[in-house]
């Protein structure tokens, strides 16, 4: 195999003038057995194989997609990355996630535009103000950054923001964690696929998987696909809203349930939105792309559904929102809306690792938040596959939970999870 173009200041000086810009990865044939199969090419599945060839030497892997490499959640989300949740085991993984981020263009040679211009939350009434102080205190008992805001000190850090009063949603203050930011979705996606393939993982994408076969004591053998069977003994499902789907296939029934969730562009302006404001009130979340346009996140729709569509009274609520705190946006004209599809667990945190069945993995349960939590994802799923163990901080995202009772409800400490 080829060595990859390595990205530098020269590198990208020399090929602008002589064009010869090589494939950043490889179209493999499918080949007909695995050491593991990864069922999902977003962010999460690309990057638990890249940390099974980087970090455990595990390189015979095929990474397989129904449609296309980060054509999923992965290519439709608001891209906000943070950590300040309230319970010790979500704020573990989340910050697990954002040191990775920290230097994830250096580690994978591709930028992903990691920038950590701070997220803002917003509380909009007493009940907010309460929730959000005592996450600021509990993050930093965990170490993690957090801090409260004044009306008057969250209009100074982002200027635009309407802090006046006789409006539905009067801003009473804020939580800020300035680590937090955004990255390029498509970039993260793209870096580690490259790396990935770089270390000899097969990506196949366009190949649908129909069904997983097992042997006579319970174990996985194979997955069938629309390109002919495949041999393996591990399988990691990370398939975000189609999980329960492919669970089926396997006899296993997962706690989840798949929402629409939809997302909208304005047209692009000059710099005007220095930082990421939330407001998990109004269920609304905004900041400004590189290209200068105006990302603007919903909440999920209120009906279980595989539609990237959603209804348009969910849009039209989070944009009179969004214009009430920020009056000089009622001027901007939206672009193009759109939708992904979520799987929501009942607590609202994740599922990471083993099931019933033996060689059977699964990720999922990540629901809104699932972008930020990329690198961590991979990085314990593969750990997990590869030792055959959940990793430390993966143990209490355990599917048992839901048999047990421990529970990680950040739907309850937020009231509503991002």
């Amino acid at each position: 195999m080829a060595s990859p173009l390595r990205f530098s200041a020269w590198s990208l000086l020399r090929r602008a003038f002589d064009g010869a810009w090589p494939e950043q990865w490889r179209t493999p044939e499918l080949r007909a057995a695995y050491d593991v199969v990864i069922v999902g090419a977003g962010g999460h599945g690309l990057a638990t194989a890249y940390y099974l060839a980087s970090e455990h030497g595990i390189q015979n892997v095929a990474v397989l997609d129904k449609g296309w490499l980060g054509g999923g959640n992965t290519g439709r989300n608001t891209t906000i990355i943070r950590s300040n949740y309230l319970w010790d085991e979500s704020a573990a993984i989340y910050e697990h996630a954002l040191k990775l981020w920290e230097g994830l263009s250096r580690a994978l040679n591709y930028n992903v535009m990691y920038s950590p211009r701070g997220v803002m939350m917003l509380a909009h009434n007493l009940h907010d103000v309460r929730v959000f102080r005592r996450h600021v205190h509990a993050n930093r008992l965990q170490g993690i950054d957090n801090e409260w805001l004044e009306p008057e000190q969250a209009k100074a850090f982002c200027p635009p923001l309407d802090i006046g009063g006789g409006v539905r949603y009067p801003v009473l203050g804020a939580a800020l964690q300035r680590r937090g930011g955004v990255a390029r979705h498509d970039a993260v996606a793209w870096g580690y696929a490259r790396a990935a393939n770089a270390l000899g993982v097969d990506i196949i994408q366009n190949c649908e998987v129909t069904g997983i076969t097992r042997d006579a004591a319970g174990g996985v053998t194979a997955v069938e696909t629309t390109r002919g069977v495949v041999r393996t003994r591990k399988i990691g499902v990370v398939a975000a809203g189609h999980t329960s789907v492919l669970m089926e296939m396997a006899g296993v029934r997962m706690p989840l349930e798949s929402f629409p969730l939809q997302a909208l562009v304005s047209e692009p302006v000059k710099p005007v939105l220095p930082c990421v404001v939330m407001s998990n009130t109004i269920h609304a979340y905004i900041s400004q792309s590189d290209k200068g346009e105006l990302v603007i996140g919903a909440g999920t729709d209120v009906y279980t559904s595989y539609s990237q569509a959603g209804g348009p009274h969910i849009a039209a609520h989070t944009l009179e929102a969004v214009c009430e705190l920020f009056p000089t946006f009622r001027r901007l004209r939206m672009l193009r809306n759109w939708g992904g599809i979520v799987d929501v667990t009942p607590d609202r945190s994740p599922i990471i690792g083993l099931t019933p069945v033996p060689g059977l993995f699964v990720n999922c349960g990540w629901g809104t938040g699932g972008f930020k939590a990329t690198p961590s994802s991979g990085h314990v799923f593969a750990a997990t596959i590869a030792g055959g163990q959940p990793h430390p901080i993966a143990a209490p995202f355990s599917l048992d939970r839901f048999r047990t009772g421990r529970l990680i409800d950040e739907a309850a400490a937020a009231a509503v999870s991002h």
